[in-house]
């Protein structure tokens, strides 16, 4: 009986012994990340003499572990919008100071006021120029900003996409490792690696981890691209960009695309486009692609669009007037628009076109069907020509709309057009016919014996100082404008011309100063979709003041409401990662009461030996 009781007794030291050494590692590694806390349960032996250490298992709740991941997912994704929503939100400056870009707005609309009131004071006209240059130069600035951002996204998204990619490799080889360990009853440490790479890939993207019978797990994107097959991971790569600008926007097509898209080969040899598919849907590059390709992309196309609300201001003329009524469509441009409302609701809008092949992209043009804001592509209608060619050119525009078709007809006459209907069809009837024309024959065109009251206060730097008239030939004079808008140079060398709209006109006649100051705050344009402001589904009318303060009210309560939404996920990590670490975790206190108890199952082991030692010697001496 001794030599089972010494046998018993030195099987339980050696099995308190190894739960003592865990107990003290998992203390050891209280702050360590990704550690998982690791318990052992001894098992009997065979012929019930004692017991055996066991294996060593961890503390780890699946479904605590999946939400944790997702949750890291979200807080990154929010995290990194909100970063963007607010650097871009400061781009426009403090609401109020001299240099934002309300400030600014501000100056030079009391500048105009100050000419329209009293016109003839040459410093005041000086003023007006010196506040406009001001303002366009804000404008490009704040451009110019969003433009580094974007950069800054597509480096982003270049490193990310490395990190992530090392951290797929690093998956597969120790899928490989656990497998060759005896798969589930490998290394715990190797499964804490495997836990924290997928973890930290959560970071990148949202993924989700499928373990396989043998101890290996399945790496896929929730939307379903498999990342890690058993020991094979995706190659991950980005075509990156060195500098964005306006024109650099995202295309499916690769060999069309002006900035980066992210590719994976899967490990069954598949190449996947994760972006044009769609596969990326939250962690910091879902983010930084949005940030790119939506946000900031519309953030530049509210500077587009207010940039041509300025300078359309004070250049173009719009006429309307009943069907069957004529209207002055005289110096029609390239970019200038007749729009067609028909009794049904209809609006069909032409585009004015000096080569007559533009093509036009999504977005470039708010059009709309009997059912909401949505127009069919925009026909095109010839400029700077006869009369007799103007007229066959809208009529076959008309004609080869879906929305219209043969009733419809023009004539054009000494400059004046006239659209009419043949037809019976009550809801095809012409409602309203309307035209947007830029008035000055160029820039230069200040002051003529036309006395017109438009002029050209703002120009196109990027064309050689001209006209902003909306154009789509050889590409959209919209995309970029805010970068190139400028105080026209014939403003700057004669300041007079804010005031003399031809050789006899007086210096104190306040017509043109009114005419600029209307332009700015009163009188409406009509600002497209694609801007985001008033909705999303239908372009938006306001004067260019109004638009530039729903712009800065617009981007405020964006930046406010990113970092609403980014408080409340980096909330919800923490509460997955306190659930986590309390389910897995170690908590010294528990650990040293384990600690205590196996002490006191040491001693007990102990004292087993000594009584057999002690009950030995005794029947020796006898």
């Amino acid at each position: 009986m001794s030599l089972n009781a010494i046998n018993t007794a030195t099987a339980g030291l050696q099995a308190v012994q190894a739960q003592i050494g865990l107990v003290s590692q998992n203390i050891a590694n209280v702050n360590t990340v990704g550690y998982v806390k690791r318990v052992q349960s001894p098992v009997s032996q065979n012929d019930g003499t004692g017991v055996n250490s066991g294996t060593v298992s961890r503390i780890l709740n699946a479904t605590s572990q999946k939400q944790l991941r997702l949750e890291t997912s979200g807080a990154a994704y929010t995290n990194t919008a909100a970063n963007v929503a607010t650097q871009l939100d400061a781009l426009y400056g403090v609401p109020g100071s001299s240099t934002s870009l309300d400030g600014v707005l501000n100056g030079y609309t009391q500048s105009l006021q100050a000419l329209a009131n009293d016109p003839s004071v040459s410093s005041v006209r000086a003023t007006v120029a010196s506040n406009a240059a001001t303002l366009a130069g804000r404008i490009g600035t704040i451009a110019d900003g969003i433009q580094t951002l974007r950069t800054g996204m597509e480096s982003q998204i270049a490193g990310d996409v490395k990190s992530a990619g090392s951290l797929l490799k690093s998956i597969a080889q120790l899928n490989v490792k656990i497998v060759a360990a005896n798969g589930l009853g490998a290394s715990p440490d190797l499964l804490d690696q495997r836990d924290q790479a997928i973890n930290q890939l959560s970071q990148y993207m949202d993924v989700q981890a499928n373990a396989v019978g043998d101890g290996s797990i399945t790496v896929m994107t929730q939307s379903g691209v498999t990342l890690v097959d058993h020991g094979t991971a995706a190659s991950l790569g980005f075509d990156s960009r060195t500098v964005l600008g306006p024109s650099n926007l995202y295309s499916a097509d690769a060999g069309t695309s002006g900035v980066g898209t992210i590719t994976a080969t899967t490990p069954g040899g598949a190449r996947i486009d994760l972006i044009a598919t769609g596969a990326l849907r939250s962690g910091s590059l879902a983010a930084a692609v949005t940030a790119r390709d939506d946000t900031l992309v519309q953030a530049q196309r509210q500077l587009d669009e207010l940039a041509a609300g300025l300078a359309q201001s004070t250049t173009d003329r719009t006429v309307s007037a009943p069907g069957g009524t004529a209207i002055d469509i005289t110096g029609l441009k390239a970019g200038n628009r007749i729009a067609i409302t028909l009794a049904g609701g209809i609006q069909v809008s032409l585009v004015a076109s000096d080569t007559g092949a533009v093509s036009f992209k999504p977005g470039d043009i708010d059009s709309t069907s009997a059912t909401g804001f949505s127009l069919p592509t925009p026909a095109q209608v010839q400029a700077n020509t006869t009369d007799a060619a103007l007229s066959q050119s809208i009529t076959t525009a008309l004609r080869s709309n879906t929305n219209l078709g043969n009733a419809y007809s023009a004539t054009v006459s000494g400059g004046k057009l006239t659209i009419t209907y043949a037809g019976t069809a009550t809801g095809a009837a012409i409602a309203q016919v309307g035209a947007t024309i830029t008035v000055p024959s160029s820039a230069s065109d200040t002051k003529s014996t036309a006395n017109n009251a438009e002029m050209a206060l703002f120009v196109d730097s990027g064309r050689t100082n001209g006209l902003y008239t909306g154009s789509f030939d050889g590409g959209s004079q919209l995309t970029g404008f805010a970068q190139r808008i400028a105080l026209n140079p014939a403003i700057k060398a004669d300041t007079s011309t804010l005031v003399l709209s031809s050789p006899t006109t007086q210096s104190g006649d306040a017509t043109r100063p009114q005419r600029i100051l209307a332009g700015l705050t009163t009188n409406t344009h009509t600002f497209s979709a694609a801007s985001g402001i008033g909705g999303v589904r239908a372009p938006f009318t306001t004067s260019a003041a109004d638009f530039a303060l729903r712009i800065i009210d617009a981007q405020g309560a964006n930046a406010a409401s990113s970092q609403s939404l980014d408080e409340g996920q980096q909330i919800a990590l923490a509460t997955a990662q306190s659930r986590f670490s309390s389910e897995s975790g170690v908590k010294i206190d528990e650990e040293m009461a384990n600690l205590i108890q196996l002490q006191t199952a040491y001693g007990a082991n102990a004292r087993v030996l000594t009584a057999a030692r002690d009950m030995l010697d005794t029947l020796l001496r006898i």
